[in-house]
């Protein structure tokens, strides 16, 4: 696969066209340019219907002036209670500096041990342990993945126990027994480090999806309660759109899990089994196309499925980033399609809307349902329009930037920058974000305050964010 980047400028979105191939925004050949709109009179605009001029003919969006004015005023009001993040500037001079510590080959995640030495993922399917100083040394006994576009080893996470028994867990693309087919697998293992030597030892599969398959967009992030007692774990839709809203598949859900990959107890549908099969199809073009995919094989599940006891909440597209605020509240982050990546409160039960709505269209240009049309779907709190591209999500604990004590960070593929997102119970808005120059895939904080950055890329920098 042609992996040259033209980058997507500030205010362009990407070629809908290599959507299919699995490439995540910012990975696509060609672009197209797109004209922005002021959040609240775009939401406005959308809302009312005016901005749909045909997808397939025209690049721009265009509305009659007499139409702009009420909107703006509109816009003033509490008419969008979505806030729409993709338009803001970046902010100037960072209160940070940033140091290229050591270079990794597609990087994907960090987990910090006690002692500040890290773990770091590469979705070609090796693990590293790495120091604070650039020293890297593999880790033997990492399973086997798929690695192709999206897929690949992806997570690192210490075990809540780490402290006592060296628990890890590992989130990858299984392979199947079909050329090009996978599914998520949630493995833990025992990380054990001795006379110039890592491995891991014991390592089991405690979850995976049964249901292996075509297309990228796997999700694998996880988080750990704050009671340490239970695992959330996003699964992806694959690129396949409509397993998202099926109860009786993994795929476009995010699960919640006992340490060893039960369903947890007090989930929404605690007890409850799914359908003995599913219909498994390949990713469609689009959303449209996804309600008349021709089905390429029948899944029948090895015992009982446990899909619907396992759901926490449904409806998700790209769940990449995960995580706990200092409240205890949940929440998600996930990219959208040509536009509408969002930031969503997570909460049991509830169904996030995909592929049913978006505040974007398909790459294609192929409309999709706006989320104010569907009072029964869960709205995000946050949108972004032109994306930013998750890479992961954090919130800030430490002492070295006082001042962020609490925010949530977010990583920018497309937008090659760090997101400081302000939350206040359900309540969150976007504050910085500042341009590092790379595609950033995801962000840590170690043990003492710093926050760590991986670069997206063949010779991805591992970097050392400190205050000036």
């Amino acid at each position: 696969m042609n992996n040259e980047v033209k980058w997507v400028p500030e205010g362009a979105l990407a070629d809908p066209l290599q959507a299919s191939a699995g490439v995540e925004h910012g990975c696509r050949r060609k672009v197209i340019s797109v004209r922005r709109q002021r959040p609240a009179a775009a939401h406005c605009l959308h809302r009312h219907r005016i901005l749909f001029a045909p997808a397939t003919t025209a690049r721009t969006m265009q509305f009659p002036k007499s139409a702009l004015i009420p909107c703006l005023l509109l816009g003033a009001t509490h008419v969008a209670a979505q806030i729409n993040a993709g338009a803001l500037p970046p902010t100037p001079s960072p209160p940070f500096k940033l140091t290229k510590i050591a270079q990794f080959d597609l990087p994907w995640r960090i987990a910090f041990l006690p002692d500040g030495r890290m773990l770091v993922t590469e979705k070609t399917g090796k693990l590293y342990l790495a120091t604070q100083s650039g020293q890297k040394l593999e880790v033997k006994g990492v399973p086997q993945v798929l690695y192709e576009s999206q897929n690949g080893l992806l997570g690192v996470y210490l075990a809540p126990s780490f402290s006592s028994d060296a628990g890890i867990y590992l989130t990858y693309s299984e392979p199947g027994q079909e050329p090009g087919t996978s599914s998520l697998a949630l493995a833990r293992a025992t990380l054990k480090l001795d006379a110039g030597n890592a491995s891991l030892e014991d390592l089991k599969v405690v979850w995976r999806d049964p249901i292996k398959g075509k297309g990228g967009q796997v999700g694998a992030a996880v988080a750990f309660s704050p009671d340490q007692k239970f695992l959330f774990l996003t699964a992806g839709d694959r690129q396949r759109f409509t397993p998202a809203q099926d109860p009786n598949q993994p795929a476009g859900k995010i699960l919640r899990l006992t340490l060893d990959g039960k369903p947890a107890p007090g989930n929404p549908m605690a007890g409850k089994m799914g359908a003995g099969s599913v219909a498994v199809i390949d990713p469609p073009r689009d959303t449209e196309a996804a309600k008349t995919a021709p089905v390429v094989r029948t899944h029948v599940f090895d015992g009982p499925n446990l899909t619907p006891s396992e759901t926490w909440s449904s409806g998700h597209r790209t769940p990449y980033g995960i995580a706990f605020a200092p409240d205890g509240r949940l929440w998600e982050l996930e990219h959208g399609p040509r536009g509408g990546d969002e930031l969503n409160l997570i909460e049991p039960g509830k169904n996030y809307g995909w592929p049913l709505v978006s505040y974007a269209v398909n790459y294609n240009g192929v409309p999709i349902a706006s989320p104010d049309t569907r009072p029964d779907l869960a709205k995000p709190v946050i949108y972004w329009t032109p994306v930013l591209a998750p890479g992961n999500l954090m919130f800030y604990s430490g002492s070295m930037f006082p001042k962020w004590k609490g925010s949530a960070f977010a990583t920018g593929l497309v937008s090659h920058a760090l997101h400081r997102i302000e939350v206040n119970g359900a309540v969150a808005k976007p504050a910085e974000h500042w341009t590092l120059g790379f595609r950033a895939r995801a962000v840590e904080q170690a043990p003492d305050g710093a926050l760590w950055l991986i670069e997206d890329g063949h010779d991805g920098g591992l970097y050392r964010l400190t205050s000036k």
